[in-house]
C-alpha cells in the first residue's frame, strides 16, 4: 500500500511511454524505470539482478510505488529499457538530480569512455561510445550523447555541449576535442575552454613547443605569464608538477582561427614509484585570462576522470563486462550507473563505493536513508 510520496516518481511520469497502450500492458513505465534506478543503486548489473532485486524488497517499495501487478520480469526490464529513448529519460534525471545537488561548479570535463561488452559481432556492432559531462567539483555527470557508429567524439562533443548550460563555466577536452569548432561551441554557450593539444591540429602543437621555449629562453620578456607548482606523495609515489600559462598568441600562426583564444601553457611532471621516475609535457590552450594555479587544477580535475569516474564505473560498476548490445538499453544503464555514482558520493557514510551498493542491496533501512538523503523519498 503507497503511504508516502517518491518524488523521482513524479518526475519520471514526465517520460512517454513508448509502448503500445493496451489491455494487456501489465506494469507502469514509471515502476520498471524506478525499480531499475534502484536496482543499479543496491549492487544489481545486468536485468535479471534488477528482476530479483525487488522480490526480495517487495514491502519496501510498496510505500511508494502501487505495482499493480507485482514485480516485472526481466524480460519486460530489458524491452523497456531498449525501447525507452535515452534522452528523454536523461532529460528528466539531469535535471532532478541537479536541483538537488546544487550547481555544477566552475569546470566542466569532457571525456568519452567505450563500453567494451556491449559490442555485438552477430549484428556487427562495435562497443557503444558514450561521451560524458563530468562536474568534478560536485561529482556529477551534468549530460552523455553516443557516438554514432559511424562517427566519432568529434561529432559528438558539439552535440553534448548543446545540452549544457555553460554560462561561466571553463570546460576541458583532451586532443581529441581540439577542434575549432568545439572551441567556437564553447563560447557561444557562455563558457571558457582550456583544450589539451596532441599532433592532430596542423602547425598547433609545433607553434607552442617554439613559444614557450623561446620565453623560458628570453626569461619570459615582455610576456604576461605565471606558473603553479605541485608536489604529492603517497601510497609509494612522489610526484610533481609544474604549469605555465603565457597570456599571448604571438607565436601561433593560426591564432584567429581560435574564438576567444588568450592563453597557451605547459604542464611538465615528474613521477617516481620504485625508485624510478618517468617524466612528461603537455601541451593546451585556453581562453580565459587565468592564473596558472586555476588552469592547473582544472587540468588536474580532467586528468583525474579515469580515477574518479570510469574506475568506478568499470570496476564497482562492472560497466566493461555487461553484455548489455540494444543500444537504447545500454546507454540507458549507464546513465543509471552515473546518476547512481552521483548520489552514493553523495552518502556520507566513509564506505566505499562499492559496499554503499552492497549495503543497499541487503538493507531496506540503508537505500532508504541514500533515498531521503538525495531528497528523494519522504519519511514514512
Amino acid at each position: 500500500m503507497v503511504t508516502r510520496s517518491c518524488a523521482l516518481v513524479e518526475q519520471l511520469q514526465a517520460i512517454p511511454d513508448p509502448r503500445r497502450q493496451c489491455l494487456n500492458l501489465k506494469h507502469r513505465l514509471v515502476d520498471v524505470l524506478l525499480i531499475g534506478f534502484g536496482g543499479v543503486l543496491a549492487d544489481c548489473d545486468d536485468f535479471v539482478e534488477i528482476a530479483d532485486w525487488p522480490r526480495h524488497h517487495d514491502d519496501f517499495l510498496r510505500t511508494f510505488l502501487e505495482l499493480p501487478n507485482g514485480i516485472p520480469a526481466h524480460d519486460t526490464f530489458r524491452r523497456v529499457f531498449a525501447a525507452v529513448q535515452p534522452a528523454a529519460v536523461q532529460g528528466v534525471l539531469i535535471a532532478w538530480l541537479q536541483q538537488r545537488r546544487g550547481l555544477p561548479g566552475e569546470w566542466v570535463h569532457i571525456d568519452g569512455k567505450a563500453l567494451r561488452g556491449s559490442r555485438c559481432a552477430a549484428r556487427g556492432l562495435g562497443a557503444l561510445h558514450l561521451v560524458s559531462a563530468w562536474a568534478s567539483q560536485q561529482g556529477l555527470t551534468l549530460g552523455q550523447v553516443a557516438v554514432d557508429a559511424k562517427s566519432n567524439e568529434i561529432t559528438a562533443i558539439p552535440a553534448l555541449l548543446e545540452l549544457l548550460d555553460l554560462g561561466g563555466a571553463l570546460v576541458t577536452i583532451d586532443a581529441m576535442g581540439c577542434q575549432k569548432a568545439v572551441a567556437q561551441k564553447i563560447v557561444d554557450r557562455d563558457g571558457d575552454y582550456i583544450l589539451t593539444v596532441k599532433d592532430n591540429q596542423e602547425h598547433l602543437l609545433e607553434d607552442i613547443e617554439r613559444s614557450v621555449a623561446q620565453a623560458f629562453d628570453t626569461d619570459f620578456a615582455g610576456l604576461e605569464h605565471d606558473a603553479y607548482e605541485t608536489r604529492e606523495r603517497g601510497h609509494g609515489r612522489e610526484e610533481y608538477r609544474s604549469y605555465t600559462v603565457i597570456h599571448s598568441t604571438a607565436g601561433l600562426r593560426h591564432a584567429a582561427d581560435w574564438r576567444k583564444l588568450t592563453t597557451i601553457g605547459m604542464c611538465y611532471s615528474e613521477r617516481t614509484v620504485g625508485g624510478v621516475t618517468s617524466e612528461e609535457t603537455r601541451y593546451f590552450i585556453g581562453s580565459r585570462k587565468a592564473s596558472a594555479k586555476t588552469y592547473g587544477k582544472a587540468l588536474r580535475n580532467h586528468w583525474g576522470i579515469e580515477n574518479s569516474l570510469h574506475w568506478q564505473l568499470d570496476v564497482t560498476f562492472a560497466e566493461d563486462d555487461n553484455r548489455v548490445g540494444k543500444r537504447n538499453a545500454a546507454e540507458n544503464l549507464a546513465l543509471l550507473r552515473r546518476r547512481t555514482l552521483s548520489l552514493l558520493q553523495a552518502h556520507p557514510s566513509k564506505l566505499s563505493i562499492a559496499k554503499k551498493r552492497y549495503a543497499a542491496a541487503l538493507d531496506p533501512d540503508f537505500l532508504e536513508e541514500i533515498l531521503r538523503g538525495n531528497g528523494i523519498l519522504e519519511k514514512p
